[in-house]
């Protein structure tokens, strides 16, 4: 009995399906609407160790601080604690170098690398960075999309701007609670701010009062 070697259209079949089978592993496999780029926020604890006085901070320690704080360019978002035996008087001084930037002092410090040695304490400035990982993403391949899903940089754009324009990252962890005051008074505290700007050399601003 002899063997019947396959035609040309039956190898050249089995060389396709080999191919396109070979190709499945790449596809897609996102069907939902929700992105699987989302932002992270990312921590990290900067610190300065002060020698403290019985006036809270000598006159050199408040410089090396208030120089320090202007490298590091605080900002809003920025989180500052205290570490170590901290006395009212040195308290009260680093939240006066801190006000400057528009800061106020945490309560409870961050655990930091090593320790903080007697007689002296810590500053601790938390910033927190957003981003998105592994973006853009363009590894997938549409050519074998046959699932319909999304593409593997989906998300990217959209997230990667949020990311970009929180001012404080951590809001994307958990929501600024409420300080208080309602919105009402935030808006009318900018409103007024606005209204009783001077006006600059050769304009005039007119506000109207009334409303459409």
């Amino acid at each position: 009995m002899t063997q019947r070697r396959p035609s040309a259209f039956a190898a050249a079949l089995a060389i396709s399906l080999g191919l396109t089978l070979s190709g499945c592993g790449d596809m897609p496999n996102n069907r939902s609407l929700n992105s699987t780029n989302q932002p992270l926020v990312e921590r990290r604890n900067l610190t300065l160790d002060l020698t403290p006085s019985g006036q809270g901070l000598s006159i050199p320690e408040q410089q090396r601080l208030a120089g320090w704080f202007d490298t590091m360019d605080l900002r809003y978002g920025d989180r500052i604690a205290l570490d170590g035996q901290v006395s009212a008087a040195a308290r009260d001084t680093v939240a006066a170098l801190a006000g400057r930037h528009g800061l106020l002092l945490s309560e409870g410090a961050p655990v930091t690398e090593g320790f903080v040695r007697p007689g002296m304490i810590r500053v601790v400035v938390t910033r927190s960075r957003a981003f998105v990982p592994n973006c853009p993403d363009w590894s997938d391949k549409y050519a074998t999309n046959l699932t319909n899903s999304a593409s593997d940089n989906y998300g990217c754009s959209v997230n990667g701007n949020i990311a970009a324009m929180v001012a404080d990252p951590e809001h994307l962890l958990k929501g600024a609670e409420d300080a208080g005051a309602t919105q009402v008074m935030t808006s009318n505290k900018a409103i007024a701010a606005f209204r009783e700007k001077a006006a600059t050399a050769g304009q005039t601003t007119t506000v109207s009062s009334q409303s459409n």
